[in-house]
């Protein structure tokens, strides 16, 4: 029998303390990702319960043993029970009574194998009782586990249509967790349903898609998405080279050692003109500062010389562009520099004698742009500069 292996987690006293005041696990049941996580070796963030209890249950059960709650889901079957200064989502077991793709419509059920045919993968459909290292399995999830699968639970259209936006999640967890070509019939169904990526909401997909870019290396799985035509469905900017170009900067960041960056790759992605890259941040309802952020890695070439392009658009922007460019080796200028203020103003141009007025905006860009082409100096002679500048 397979059990849990030993964490941290698992000997959490917040986390007993809850499963001991719902019953144990013969009522409540860790399940998805600390479960799968746990069985990978990989570490564990949260921990989200599956419990028979219905929701008002729940929060007696918490309140009688000296715990507090919150109804942050409670039309879904979710409280969060809060232990130790820390919330723990505590989630009704449900089965689906109708979908339209978006959104479902669901109803508490006390039966496990019910919950888990209503979830996406056979790997995230896995409970535990922490306390024992007992796993249950439903679906088959460690099966498809152990050998890095990421499979529908039963028939994978049904479940797309069900949740449109498991499209995308499915390409998410095939970056993770995938180690060989995915199944071809499950591709095939997955492309056959991109179009229906078109009615979610662009706030959804963006999540999704910069989820996607955050893995250690998306190259692959986006190239899946471009050959599935997912990719034209919520970003038609990359479709012309944007997976190639994404390879290269995945590449020039692993030489850099650079973090792999969700923003910088999506400006991989769209790069082109910035045009581009404002059409699709349009389209995707992004951040005002992830638009901008874009419009800067793209609007021009990486220039000369590494710190005057930092002192000019920040050290974020310098790296995008240098990295976009294909140039990881110019970062080593950057490394440990901080970007150093001007040490001179207008108001020390007109204490030497120049006219207030326009006057002092044009020699104030000169003479920052001499400043900035002899290294950044932090003690300048302004007068000999202003000197040398009437005699140029």
């Amino acid at each position: 029998m397979i059990m849990l292996p030993p964490g941290a987690w698992r000997e959490d006293t917040a986390l007993l303390a809850i499963l001991d005041a719902l019953g144990g696990s013969a009522m409540t049941r860790a399940v998805g990702g600390a479960v799968r996580d746990s069985l990978l070796g990989q570490p564990v963030s949260d921990v989200d319960l599956a419990t028979r209890l219905v929701p008002a249950d729940v929060v007696a059960r918490l309140a009688a043993a000296g715990l507090k709650s919150a109804p942050t889901g409670i039309a879904h079957g979710t409280v969060t029970a809060i232990a130790g200064g820390r919330g723990f989502e505590v989630t009704t077991l449900r089965r689906d009574v109708a979908t339209d793709g978006r959104r479902a419509t669901i109803a508490f059920t006390d039966d496990w194998a019910e919950d888990a045919a209503r979830r996406d993968f056979t790997i995230n459909a896995l409970y535990a009782d922490p306390q024992s290292g007992e796993i249950f399995d439903p679906v088959g999830g460690l099966a498809d586990l152990d050998a890095r699968r990421v499979l529908f639970i039963g028939d994978a259209a049904a479940r797309i249509d069900e949740d449109h936006l498991r499209i995308l999640r499915w390409f998410r967890f095939l970056g993770r967790f995938g180690i060989a070509a995915p199944d071809e019939a499950t591709f095939e169904t997955v492309a056959g349903r991109a179009a229906k990526l078109r009615g979610l909401s662009r706030e959804r997909v963006a999540d999704e898609l910069m989820r996607i870019l955050a893995l250690p290396d998306p190259a692959s799985v986006v190239r899946l998405m471009h050959k599935a035509g997912v990719l034209a469905e919520i970003l038609p900017e990359a479709v012309n080279g944007g997976v190639d170009r994404l390879e290269a900067l995945v590449r020039a960041e692993g030489a850099a050692d650079v973090t792999g960056d969700a923003g910088r790759r999506l400006a991989a992605l769209v790069a082109g003109d910035a045009l581009a890259a404002d059409k699709a941040a349009a389209r995707l309802k992004l951040s005002n500062r992830l638009r901008k952020r874009l419009h800067v890695a793209l609007s021009d070439d990486a220039g000369r010389d590494a710190r005057a392009l930092a002192y000019r658009i920040g050290i974020e922007g310098a790296t995008d562009r240098l990295l976009l460019a294909g140039e990881p080796e110019r970062l080593a200028d950057l490394d440990g520099w901080d970007v150093p203020r001007l040490p001179f103003s207008g108001g020390d141009l007109v204490a030497l004698g120049v006219t207030a007025g326009p006057e002092v905006a044009r020699l104030l860009r000169r003479l920052e742009d001499q400043w900035i082409s002899e290294g950044f100096p932090t003690a300048v002679d302004l007068r000999r500069w202003l000197d040398a500048g009437q005699r140029d």
